[in-house]
């Protein structure tokens, strides 16, 4: 997504709005950010059948955010490798 599209995904905090995120971006990758869309997923419902029953529980929700820079501006991720 990152190479064709010049958007980048990340996992972020629950409580992070967008101007947040994107001055965090701006000041970690020194890019300029264009755009910042959001996405809250909620966590799933798990059920496992054990010898004394049945145990629930749910996974961890997330928050997510789509990143577009402007032309010309990438990320490498894989640069301190």
């Amino acid at each position: 997504m990152g190479d064709k599209f010049n958007r980048y995904a990340f996992v972020v905090d629950k409580r992070a709005n967008k101007i947040q995120i994107k001055s965090a971006v701006e000041a970690m990758y020194n890019v300029s950010v264009v755009a910042v869309n959001t996405m809250n997923t909620p966590g799933k419902l798990k059920v496992r059948g054990t010898k004394k029953g049945f145990v629930t529980g749910t996974t961890g929700r997330l928050k997510k955010a789509v990143v577009s820079l402007a032309e010309g501006n990438t990320i490498d991720f894989y640069s301190n490798i």
